[in-house]
């Protein structure tokens, strides 16, 4: 029996940073983080065992004089604005991949004040939040084609994607919207209004789609560990589950109890979400040698 870690699974670039940036913080003293500061729940206890303190907004706007790390996902502008009255020192993890997402989104918002600007994205989602709020609130969130009744295809569209969605479904909503506006002003296209469409979906992500499916599919059972919090887990896990009937989605070691009847030469693959910690994955490695053994 062998057991395996894939090597693609784990952190992204954008919350590894933000966690070496509260742990390198924490050594200076107190340090508060705006959420959690990845959607995975043991990895936040770690954390908070070395000190960090997440708070809400509601606290947020109590607080003075403190030090506030920002997440990966990003902030609106309206969360720097309570920073700077309330004095608090800001250390901005925010993906530089997210960071300039939100630059395009506001500066085509503010190039272009008439026009709809649409996020395709998962409604109350904090990188969304932080999105929506480049734009005064007033963009507008799909999560499906099914929600492109709420456009108004005789007035210009900018489309812009969260960073983690799936290629594919946003390929598909720029097809739905180019046939609408086809259908509108087919019989006379020099009266079509601008469509831009802006692909900002992170490579990085989108890519585990196919890597998971093929460690998957190399194994004979799966573990996939992920947060219950976690949008990217219940994507990744959906996908590694058509690829592999046999995986299972697990939150911690503890709930291994036992294996199944496998022959001797079984493999067990081990994957997570971009915010699974490899710390957590090693440790479900290690309980399955141990209930194995």
């Amino acid at each position: 029996m062998t057991i395996s870690i894939d090597p693609h699974s784990g952190f992204c670039f954008g919350v590894t940073r933000a966690i070496r940036q509260a742990e390198e913080h924490l050594q200076k003293g107190q340090l508060f983080c705006l959420g959690d500061i990845v959607h995975n729940g043991q990895e936040v206890e770690r954390l908070e065992r070395l000190g960090l303190q997440t708070i809400d907004y509601d606290a947020l706007r109590e607080l003075r004089h403190g030090r506030v790390l920002l997440r990966a996902h990003g902030e609106p502008p309206s969360t720097y604005r309570i920073a700077q009255d309330n004095e608090l020192d800001i250390i901005d993890a925010t993906c530089p991949v997210v960071k300039k997402l939100q630059e395009r989104i506001r500066t085509t918002y503010n190039s272009h004040p008439d026009a709809q600007i649409v996020i395709f994205g998962k409604v109350g989602h904090a990188e969304v939040i932080g999105l929506v709020g480049q734009t005064h609130n007033t963009a507008i969130v799909i999560e499906s084609p099914d929600d492109l009744d709420r456009l108004d295809f005789s007035r210009p569209v900018y489309l812009f994607s969260q960073t983690t969605k799936s290629v594919e479904t946003f390929r598909l909503i720029v097809e739905e919207i180019t046939r609408r506006r086809n259908l509108l002003f087919g019989d006379k296209p020099a009266d079509l209004p601008p469509f831009e469409w802006h692909d900002t979906i992170c490579r990085n992500v989108s890519n585990r789609v196919e890597e998971i499916k093929d460690f998957a599919r190399s194994n004979d059972l799966v573990y996939f560990v992920g947060g219950q919090k976690s949008s990217n887990a219940k994507v990744l896990f959906a996908r590694c589950k058509e690829a592999n009937p046999a995986t299972f989605f697990i939150s911690s070691p503890d709930e291994i109890t036992g294996l199944p009847d496998l022959n001797d030469n079984a493999r067990i693959g081990i994957c997570g979400a971009t915010s699974t910690p490899l710390w957590l994955m090693q440790a479900v490695r290690d309980k399955l040698v141990e209930v194995s053994s």
